[in-house]
């Protein structure tokens, strides 16, 4: 994608294996989520892409759900994945190969979608506005590459519904700009609406789920980097972090950890 988040390991350049590693482990993780399962039906099941139509994953990432576009719009329909990360892009045409399915990847840019005017009846993009400086660019691109009567869907997080307990007061501004510092546009989901009514489609459908994690686990790679970002920020001390690591490790043991944070999902059409 153009200029997204400096910071976000999903940035092209990104090629280190150890990143694309970590990149695909989150991934898989969240995809197991059952609420990403969830909505990623609720929006499949509205989206409709049917065989012969030709279908556009915008930061297609491992492919899960270009894979499910492929076998949606069958043989004699087209489903590709536009992947700007070499890595994610490689892994996501392996998994396909081995699935035996259809599904192509390519490289490109969110905000210069490689496709003349009204080429495409089916686009997806999940969880990629949020990395994005220019959202609002990226949604009217995808309504271009749409043609009359086309479908859109996009998911996408809403960092400010991050909760996370049990947190010290004090502790939780600190966590809380973290948190919001996450992503380039951190409060993407509630935003997809009027991203695509700007862009002159049609909204037909909102969702929305709370991905859940198990109270009885403390999500540690979140934490963790959570807490490390607000000590390097001098927003919290170390003893302050440790004394968070152990209230979630006991919070756990009693089944009373919480994380959690809110998905959006809106699905619209180009008008005839």
């Amino acid at each position: 994608m153009t200029d997204p988040h400096p910071t976000s390991a999903f940035h092209a350049p990104n090629t280190d294996p150890a990143i694309t590693d970590r990149l695909v482990t989150a991934l898989d993780v969240q995809a197991a989520n059952p609420g990403v399962r969830r909505l990623r039906e609720w929006a499949h099941a509205r989206l409709a892409a049917r065989p012969g139509e030709r279908a556009l994953d915008v930061g297609s990432g491992t492919g899960s759900e270009t894979q499910v576009l492929a076998a949606a719009v069958g043989p004699d329909g087209a489903a590709t994945g536009l992947e700007p990360h070499p890595g994610l892009r490689a892994v996501a045409g392996q998994r396909a190969a081995g699935a035996g399915s259809a599904a192509r990847f390519v490289g490109g840019d969110a905000l210069a979608l490689p496709l003349p005017d009204a080429e495409l009846d089916v686009v997806w993009c999940e969880r990629v506005l949020q990395h994005l400086n220019d959202p609002a660019g990226a949604v009217a691109e995808m309504a271009r590459v749409l043609r009359p009567g086309g479908r859109v869907a996009l998911l996408d997080t809403d960092w400010a519904t991050f909760v996370l307990h049990p947190v010290a007061p004090e502790l939780r501004p600190a966590l809380a700009t973290v948190t919001q510092a996450t992503a380039a546009t951190p409060d993407a989901g509630r935003r997809l609406t009027g991203w695509l009514t700007a862009a002159g489609l049609s909204v037909d459908h909102v969702g929305a789920d709370v991905l859940l994690h198990d109270p009885g686990t403390v999500s540690w790679p979140i934490v963790r980097g959570l807490a490390t970002g607000a000590v390097a920020r001098n927003l919290i001390t170390e003893d302050q972090r440790d004394g968070l690591y152990a209230d979630l490790t006991a919070a756990a043991e009693q089944g009373a950890f919480h994380l959690s944070v809110t998905m959006y999902a809106a699905i619209a059409h180009r008008p005839r």
